[in-house]
């Protein structure tokens, strides 16, 4: 087992190659909608109990989340629909099987996307190797089998993160993973075998997490704006990715949608920003600094 120090090396971000983002961009810009399914009576976790009233069904959780998939989400679809945004859907892989719908519509929209476990409602703390393994590749295939297409990324269900995560990832021919929330630019992991990098992804930025911390959606837009002005100067000279984590069952209310529409609206209106997804943000870095980081994060430069 790679030991958990060793799998990242430090390098500070002014001390690193330069990037810059296609056409001169400052930022590659995620959006990020977290469509997930929570079941109903989800089997119980030794560690974690996945709705905090008791006894089960908590149908008030529950029906809070469903909100999402029903109504909330396909508000926000309208809202990226006229910023032009092409997103990275953080996807529960059982929506396939729950919703249809719900991936059709995204694939007309032509969004990216990256696995985040199976339920929300399943997490990977604790639990066996193989257990794992298993549950990735379930992910894997359901995508592969509905879509023809491999999964480009993973973001473990409610950030279950593991010791051996990043080598089964890797080993399931994932190319990047959002679990470490520890950068601004991607950077290599060392796995035990393959390519793999971290990919960044907020939980400040993040709509589900600021809620619970008794935020409403004008200051989670403030909050996002304030870290894109941040970034945009800081990006003249070393590229940033911001990665905005958003939830159809939180943004996607009525009475917080227009404040995400706002946010767009402001940082769209600057130059240099690349609307990316995270397959293009990853692609762009493996072909373009890959061959340079590698060797000073201690990681093999060949696939």
């Amino acid at each position: 087992m790679i030991p958990a120090e060793e799998r990242i090396t430090y390098r500070a971000i002014h001390d690193r190659p330069r990037i810059q983002w296609p056409g001169g961009a400052r930022i590659a810009l995620c959006i990020v909608p977290n469509i997930e399914h929570y079941e109903y009576l989800p089997p119980a976790h030794p560690i974690r109990d996945a709705y905090p009233r008791t006894p089960h069904p908590d149908i008030l959780s529950y029906g809070g989340k469903d909100y999402g998939n029903r109504a909330g989400l396909w508000r926000l679809m309208e809202v990226l629909d006229q910023h032009g945004i092409r997103a990275t859907v953080s996807l529960n892989l059982g929506v396939i099987e729950h919703y249809p719908e719900i991936l059709d519509a995204c694939e007309a929209r032509q969004w990216d996307y990256l696995g985040h476990g199976l339920y929300n409602t399943r997490y990977m703390w604790g639990v066996s190797e193989e257990h794992e393994r298993e549950h990735i590749a379930t992910c894997v295939e359901l995508f592969r089998r509905r879509t023809g297409r491999q999964l480009a990324g993973w973001l473990s269900p409610a950030l279950s993160h593991t010791l051996l995560t990043p080598d089964l990832v890797a080993e399931a021919g994932i190319r990047y993973l959002c679990d470490l929330v520890h950068d601004e630019q991607p950077w290599p992991i060392k796995v035990r075998s393959g390519r793999l990098i971290s990919m960044p992804y907020s939980v400040d930025l993040n709509d589900a997490v600021t809620y619970r911390q008794g935020y409403e959606a004008a200051d989670f837009c403030r909050m996002v704006t304030d870290t894109f002005d941040t970034l945009w100067r800081e990006g003249a000279n070393q590229g940033r990715v911001m990665s905005v984590a958003i939830h159809p069952y939180n943004m996607g209310q009525p009475h917080r949608c227009r404040h995400l529409d706002a946010a767009l609206e402001y940082m769209l209106s600057h130059n240099d920003v690349w609307i990316a997804t995270g397959s293009e943000v990853a692609d762009w870095y493996y072909d373009n600094l890959w061959d340079q980081t590698a060797p000073l994060a201690g990681v093999g430069v060949a696939a």
